[in-house]
């Protein structure tokens, strides 16, 4: 409303400064819609995410972009670091994922419990004291950030950490319901999927020893075999046997049979590296496949094997000491076959560390063999 007094002169340059401020206001609202549609985009990219690799790799990638940020962290309670080893199990490559964090404690993520009240967003300034933790990548380049609570019925799970180089970005004053409704659908997600590869590395585990089942290491020898023809490295095979495994049962029972191949396993473990897998290919049977390591390698590690089973007796739980030997055949993979399908490359693989374990087994047990 303008004065009945105003000059033409005022009247022009009130609808101006409307016609600003609408232009402001329409401005606003389409770069609010924009946002809006980026982020139901989002939404939908990280619902359909069926692998924890695939779901934390889709949230490092697109939330930056889509939300204009300089760092994005997960922080993940883990305090027995069972969601790491699985993860780690299951193949997941943590390189590229840098920017993912697992903490032991909830007080490790720097939030606070008023009256059994779950923790809210806390925004502000970037501190490099009280953040670095959180942005260990960051360096001195932020300059305010939010950490949102990751929450499953009112459940610490972890922290969604946001950071950008404008001051202004993060305020203590600022409204949190956008960010903490996003926190809750990459919560949801996230305990799902967790739940499925848990779920997943079950069923691909023997029960008896904890180590992987042939489900497992038949999925993987194929996946490692299609990794050595692009990236031409060796792999390699071992077969190994309990050698007179009946006599074991006979002898002091198939529940003592049980803790000698536990103890088999766990010492085979012992052996090898983080990148190996082991697995129960069935009865007093195990394959272990070796990544980047040729014949020569693979049988440097089988001796080991054989000789940390057969140098210590196995202490029984009943207090008898029981000497146990293996039989080891191995094999390789060293100029990747790519004229045959991976299946066939992969079955005979196998099948050399196997017929080698059989010359093991002829020519007197307790030693290793390699294949011709």
């Amino acid at each position: 409303m303008h004065l009945p007094d105003a000059t033409p002169r005022d009247l022009i340059a009130e609808n101006e400064a409307l016609r600003a401020h609408m232009a402001y206001l329409v401005e606003q609202a389409e770069r609010n819609h924009d946002i809006m549609c980026r982020h139901q985009a989002f939404d939908l990219e990280i619902v359909g995410a069926s692998t924890f690799q695939e779901l934390v790799g889709t949230i490092f990638r697109l939330l930056p972009v889509i939300s204009e940020l300089d760092a994005v962290t997960l922080a993940l309670l883990d305090a027995d670091a069972d969601i790491y080893t699985v993860m780690h199990k299951l193949g997941v490559d943590f390189e590229p994922l840098a920017d993912l964090l697992f903490v032991e404690h909830a007080v490790e993520l720097g939030f606070q419990h008023i009256d059994g009240a779950p923790p809210r967003p806390r925004l502000g300034s970037f501190d490099t004291a009280q953040h670095r933790s959180m942005f260990p990548h960051a360096g001195g380049r932020l300059a305010s950030v939010a950490r949102v609570p990751l929450l499953r019925n009112k459940r610490l799970i972890g922290s969604l950490n946001l950071g950008s180089r404008d001051p202004q970005r993060f305020t203590a004053s600022m409204a949190t319901d956008f960010i903490e409704h996003m926190a809750s659908i990459i919560a949801i997600c996230l305990e799902n999927v967790i739940s499925n590869e848990m779920l997943k590395y079950i069923g691909l585990t023997d029960p008896l020893t904890g180590v992987y089942n042939r489900r497992y290491i038949d999925r993987r020898l194929l996946e490692e075999i299609a990794r050595a023809r692009r990236q031409e490295y060796a792999v390699s095979c071992m077969f190994i046997d309990v050698d007179f495994f009946k006599l074991v049962n006979d002898k002091v029972g198939h529940q003592a049979g049980d803790e000698v191949l536990r103890e088999v396993a766990t010492r085979i473990k012992t052996e090898l590296r983080l990148s190996d897998a082991l697995a129960r290919y069935g009865g007093e049977e195990f394959v272990v496949l070796l990544v980047d390591a040729n014949l020569p390698a693979a049988a440097l590690v089988a001796e080991r094997i054989r000789s940390s089973v057969a140098g210590t007796p196995v202490d029984l739980a009943d207090g008898v000491l029981l000497d146990v030997s293996v039989s080891i055949g191995v094999a390789a993979l060293e100029d990747v076959d790519r004229e045959h399908p991976i299946e066939s490359v992969a079955q005979q693989l196998v099948g050399q560390a196997d017929v080698a374990l059989y010359q093991a087994k002829e020519s007197g047990r307790n030693r290793v063999v390699t294949a011709s």
